[in-house]
């Protein structure tokens, strides 16, 4: 048993993670300032005697004890990212520095999400740990990209200034159960509007790429990394080499659900990525790690999920 802190615990992803460490045995500490989490996703855990809920800015220093620690926070769309940018950057760099200065005092592990964002618009298809990325750094997209591309420079500083134990992972389009159901990203939109009859919005004529990882294979990424031996620090793409284009993933929901939906189309947002796939060869070494849940059955785990939600 170990003392884990989960910041962004209450998210999409955190609260999976925490799901994932409560099983495993550990005592969790989930931290969140539910801007895009919520008390619903953590509601089952409320009970567990290992799991404790605290609202709190990681913005804002925390003094805690704790041994390991996984940093989630931050707004991880574009519609929520983008809603106050200024905030999405202090989230990810006074975050960071927050969250490294307590792993310094209290000699954690600790654990990066980072992003697929970092590569930016690649002009190197699919992206390996070793490419430095294409990113705008005054764009709209920018508070988030770059805010994470400053995360872990921050993480690797720390790691070489003070030695501290660090884990950085690269995280590509995940989905499953628990997605906001306005976040604006391609699997909950598609499915929300199908759900409702609605007309399915694709921005640019839908063959740009995504690779899409069901959030169980994410979870087991992220668990077997912060478990890797001292030294070990990554980064490491985690995500699914299977790629897709978007208007694909549109036909996939449409032929599931069923309905009079049909595609629509709209002027492609500024600094969209044309491609998206990573590189997983340095994750299946390293890690003994490969996606397990193929699209088509995280999609229908992810379809009965909405629609629960839906008629709640």
């Amino acid at each position: 048993m170990q003392s884990v802190l989960v910041t962004g615990g209450a998210g999409f992803l955190g609260s999976h993670l925490c799901d994932r460490l409560i099983r495993d045995g550990h005592e969790v500490l989930c931290v969140d300032n539910f801007f895009t989490g919520s008390r619903r996703n953590v509601a089952a855990l409320l009970n567990e005697p290992g799991f404790e809920l605290m609202r709190h800015d990681v913005t804002f220093p925390l003094y805690v004890e704790t041994e390991r620690i996984f940093n989630l926070a931050c707004p991880a769309s574009p519609v929520h990212y983008q809603f106050d940018p200024v905030q999405t950057t202090k989230t990810s760099v006074h975050g960071a520095i927050n969250m490294l200065g307590l792993a310094r005092r209290v000699k954690a592990r600790i654990l990066q999400a980072s992003t697929s964002e970092v590569y930016g618009d690649p002009d190197v298809h699919p992206q390996p740990e070793s490419y430095l990325g294409r990113v705008n750094p005054i764009g709209i997209r920018s508070c988030y990209d770059e805010g994470k591309r400053c995360a872990e420079t921050l993480f690797f500083d720390y790691h070489r200034q003070h030695h501290l134990d660090i884990k950085v992972v690269r995280i590509f389009n995940t989905y499953g159960p628990r997605m906001h159901p306005n976040d604006g990203r391609v699997v909950s939109n598609f499915i929300v509007q199908a759900l409702r009859g609605e007309d399915i919005t694709i921005y640019g004529d839908g063959s740009q790429t995504r690779s899409f990882c069901y959030v169980d294979d994410l979870i087991e990424a992220m668990v077997r990394m912060m478990d890797t031996d001292t030294g070990f620090t990554g980064p490491v793409n985690i995500g699914n080499p299977s790629e897709f284009s978007i208007r694909e993933l549109a036909e996939k929901v449409i032929a599931m659900i069923g309905g009079p939906s049909k595609l629509v189309f709209r002027p492609l947002p500024s600094d969209d990525p044309r491609q998206r796939q990573p590189d997983i060869a340095l994750a299946r070494s390293a890690l003994d790690w490969e996606p397990k849940v193929a699209l088509d059955d995280g999609l229908r785990e992810t379809v009965r999920y909405f629609r629960d939600l839906l008629k709640a």
